[in-house]
């Protein structure tokens, strides 16, 4: 389940009582010490009551629901995902935007990777595929060594003081760039339908930068009172956090017009070493956040086929971790490498799942939950962001399919961009 701000807290307000908590337990939410947890906004039962795996939530609720006798709780939880079919529907979204956020994040290491060895060498020897495999294997030997979400405690702080590199190098060179060039060209280049797609596709690319699909995970372990708290850091993250990045946005295009490259760094000029710099913490940046996004996979990978007992660095545990983790990423890999464009798979993925997760299920959910309480203009509000936002997916997947068939057109598979 991925709920953006607004959906989140319209969700977390209407399950307020004890039947509709025990309704959120359908959807799985990975928790960061390494074992799966329900999302329930505020638990009752204090610290020792027992978590179920999400797979284990949802079997049990599908028994239920299949036996005569169904208590409330279970009959809430029946309407709200409407069975079986829409848990496997919501469960297999979530994971489609995880794996397609993942192989974005590869695409984007590699074209680090690229932009920093074209600052020394002009040969184009190491070609973009080339550095997206090894951006892949350096991904992999991050996952074989990090058991578990809750590992990555030093290394979040690690991840931030990278994004801060990034953040200052990119909007200083670009500011001083903006600065000393002449006028630019801000409009969008091609025909009128091209220019609807563009525009239609940025949308689906937008909300994916701003995709929140870990904060359901982040919140199942956050300490009580948890709606509070998640209030808190959302409100945070939207408004001071969201400062840096607009800067960067708004002095990019500012500075380099409709010319701007998808990756930043690749549109500035100044030091090479400062580049370089920036372009080595945006490349280590990466390697760290794709893990964060690749940890419900690696949850539940681990916890369904593989993960023995004992030390999470023995033999067996290990071993599973590279064998299985290295397949998935192997897959990542060469989807990256096979459709290197950075920007089209931020369409596709703010399309195909960012947009129904986050927009369309959380408010129909909300109405599901809240129908009988809500006024006549609530219920019009809601349904109007149900219907505009399922237009809205069917055109911008749309227009992201047909970017990438442009680009496959334009370029070839495993294109050196």
């Amino acid at each position: 389940m991925n709920i953006l701000r607004v959906g989140e807290r319209s969700l977390m307000k209407a399950l307020r009582s004890e039947e509709d908590r025990a309704a959120a337990c359908l959807f799985p939410i990975y928790s960061t010490d390494g074992e799966t947890a329900a999302l329930v906004p505020e638990r009752g039962g204090g610290e020792d009551e027992p978590t179920a795996t999400g797979i284990e939530v949802g079997e049990e609720k599908a028994r239920f629901q299949e036996g005569a006798g169904i208590e409330a709780s279970d009959d809430t939880a029946h309407k709200i995902s409407h069975g079986r079919k829409m848990y496997l529907l919501t469960w297999g979204l979530q994971y489609v935007n995880l794996f397609m956020i993942n192989t974005g994040f590869i695409i984007l290491a590699g074209e680090a990777l690229k932009a920093m060895y074209v600052l020394y060498r002009d040969d184009n020897a190491l070609k973009l595929p080339y550095c997206i495999a090894i951006a892949g294997f350096v991904c992999a030997l991050f996952a074989f060594g990090i058991p578990h979400l809750s590992a990555l405690r030093i290394w979040l702080g690690i991840s931030t003081f990278l994004s801060l590199i990034y953040i200052i190098v990119a909007f200083v060179l670009s500011l001083r760039d903006g600065i000393n060039t002449p006028p630019r060209d801000y409009s969008i280049p091609g025909s009128h339908v091209n220019k609807i797609f563009t525009t239609i596709g940025s949308v689906a690319s937008l909300v994916f930068a701003y995709n929140t699909g870990m904060l359901p995970e982040i919140q199942a372990t956050i300490k009580p009172p948890v709606v509070q708290n998640m209030e808190k850091a959302l409100w945070f993250q939207f408004t001071v956090g969201i400062l840096p990045l607009f800067a960067v946005i708004f002095v990019g295009y500012w500075a380099y017009g409709s010319s701007t490259s998808t990756y930043l760094l690749n549109s500035v000029s100044g030091p090479t070493w400062v580049k370089a710099m920036a372009n080595i913490a945006a490349f280590f940046q990466t390697v760290i956040a794709l893990h964060i996004f690749a940890s419900p996979m690696y949850e539940y990978l681990d916890t369904k086929y593989g993960r023995g007992k004992g030390s999470a660095f023995s033999f067996h545990n290990v071993s599973f971790r590279v064998l299985v983790r290295g397949g998935y990423l192997t897959v990542n890999t060469f989807v990256a490498a096979l459709l290197p464009f950075l920007g089209d798979f931020m369409s596709l993925t703010g399309a195909l799942s960012v947009f129904p997760l986050t927009f369309v299920l959380a408010n129909h959910m909300y109405l599901t939950v809240k129908n009988n309480k809500l006024s006549a203009f609530q219920k019009v509000w809601h349904w109007l962001n149900v219907v505009g936002f399922s237009c809205l997916v069917l055109a911008a997947a749309v227009a992201a399919i047909r970017l990438i068939l442009v680009d496959s057109k334009t370029y070839h598979l495993f294109a050196d961009l």
